[in-house]
């Protein structure tokens, strides 16, 4: 019997959990395609007072994936129409928890800003065919930014969303 999930948005006190979660997926998955100023960087942003800092301006949000008390995965929206993080942790890959997590920040982006037509995120090398199939899709050549190696990608939101999610 599988655990449930439940999905929430992130206490300030989930910071240092959140930050784990995601410098360890980083560590293991993505890491090595960037040089020393890229993982800085990266390191920086997934700080977790940077997370608290973020996810208290209004202007991002993070929400969380739970299963049996540990948190499982997270994405982090910016600006209502932007995947700033997508992470699963690597136990917890393949039971469509970033589905769940992208399905319902994307509510929650529609739920406050309707009109969004259009939602982008900038991907790992390891993540375009995760992404790809949530439907996004490459918009652009790979690019580095201050170290970090990126494809960007982009998503019409054409698609109704299942309402039970």
């Amino acid at each position: 019997m599988s655990e449930s999930i439940t999905y929430r948005m992130m206490k300030p006190a989930d910071a240092e959990e959140v930050s784990e979660l995601v410098c360890t997926g980083f560590d293991e998955f993505i890491a090595g395609d960037l040089d020393a100023e890229g993982i800085a960087a990266f390191r920086r942003y997934a700080d977790p007072e940077a997370f608290r800092e973020r996810s208290g301006s209004g202007s991002y949000f993070v929400l969380v994936a739970e299963v049996g008390g540990r948190i499982a995965g997270i994405t982090e929206f910016r600006d209502r129409n932007h995947v700033a993080l997508l992470f699963v942790g690597k136990d917890f890959h393949k039971r469509g928890i970033a589905r769940g997590l992208f399905d319902r920040a994307l509510r929650q982006a529609r739920s406050t800003q309707p009109d969004v037509e259009r939602v982008t995120m900038n991907s790992s090398r390891f993540g375009v065919k995760a992404y790809e199939k949530l439907g996004f899709r490459q918009t652009g050549p790979e690019r580095s930014v201050n170290g970090i190696v990126f494809v960007p990608m982009a998503m019409r939101l054409d698609r109704p969303l299942d309402p039970d999610g």
